[in-house]
Formats: C-alpha cells, sequence, structure tokens
C-alpha cells in the first residue's frame, strides 16, 4: 500500500525572493510530497517566530524543519529522514 505524501509547508511571504529559490528546490526534488505555502504575513505569531528567518521548510503537523540556507541535496536529506522515522 502506498505512503500518503508528506505535507510539507514553505513558510514564505510576498516579494521573498529566498522563499521563491527554495519553493523551486522542492519541486525539482520531484519527492511524493505535497507542498503548501504558508503566507507569515497573514499571522502575527508566524510573523514573530520567522519573519527574520524564512524561508523555512517543515513537515506539517510536527516540529521538524529545516531553516535557509539549506542546498537541495540539504532538504532532500531533511525530507527523506522525516518519511523514515514516520514509517518506523
Amino acid at each position: 500500500m502506498k505512503r500518503p505524501a508528506a505535507i510539507i509547508n514553505l513558510y514564505t511571504t510576498l516579494g521573498c525572493h529566498l522563499c521563491e529559490q527554495a519553493l523551486a528546490m522542492l519541486q525539482k526534488l520531484a519527492m511524493d510530497v505535497t507542498i503548501v505555502e504558508v503566507e507569515i504575513a497573514d499571522d502575527d505569531r508566524l510573523m514573530a517566530k520567522y519573519g527574520l528567518i524564512i524561508p523555512v521548510v517543515g513537515v506539517a503537523k510536527t516540529e521538524h524543519e529545516i531553516n535557509w540556507p539549506f542546498s537541495a541535496n540539504e532538504l532532500q536529506s531533511f525530507i527523506r529522514q522525516y518519511r523514515s522515522e514516520r514509517s518506523s
């Protein structure tokens, strides 16, 4: 039976060129994930938490996050690590 896709949150805001780079990396990985762009400007709590460190990629409903700067290889390893922990 196929595992459901992991839901990956990309914490971002309008005009963030680094966030655009992170999104492009996620899309190129072609892993079985669903990418959700989370606009931090719409939430004061998210602005306080991520405003100075975006882009941040996180696994939905967990505390697993990776902060910029990260490479495509680091991002892929991050997602694979979560998926292996989840299937254990």
